[in-house]
């Protein structure tokens, strides 16, 4: 047996209690506080004010192929362009109201891929403000 150990004494403290008789500090914080915070602190300029030195705009950064808008629209970007459901483009299409860009494919198929050319998105928005 060990002569050092005092009997009935544990030999590891307990949650607690700490050594010089202070609680363990997280139990004390609420949950919210014990939370983990993901991320990187933001930077703080010494100034205080932005940098505002010309840099390169996003222009002048992107790719060519970034710089071009689509003329043709897929169904999720018309809607989004009109501000309504895919399913009510779908219901213009349907009616013949929307106009839909078909794609011929070698062996006399087209792409079933719904295509929306913007001008006709344009002409439509012209005419339900009349």
């Amino acid at each position: 047996m060990n002569s050092s150990a005092t009997p009935g004494a544990s030999p590891t403290p307990t949650r607690g209690s700490e050594p010089d008789g202070r609680r363990d500090q997280h139990s004390r914080l609420s949950l919210a506080d014990r939370r983990w915070n993901p991320g990187r602190p933001r930077k703080v300029h010494a100034g205080g004010a932005p940098d505002t030195s010309p840099t390169k705009s996003a222009a002048d950064s992107a790719s060519p192929s970034e710089l071009i808008t689509p003329r043709l629209l897929n169904l999720r970007a018309a809607a989004n362009y009109l501000g309504v459901s895919p399913w009510t483009i779908r219901d213009l299409e349907a009616k013949r109201i929307l106009k839909r860009v078909t794609v011929p494919l070698p062996g006399g198929t087209e792409l079933r891929k719904l295509l929306f050319d913007k001008v006709e998105l344009d002409r439509l928005i012209e005419a339900w403000k009349t």
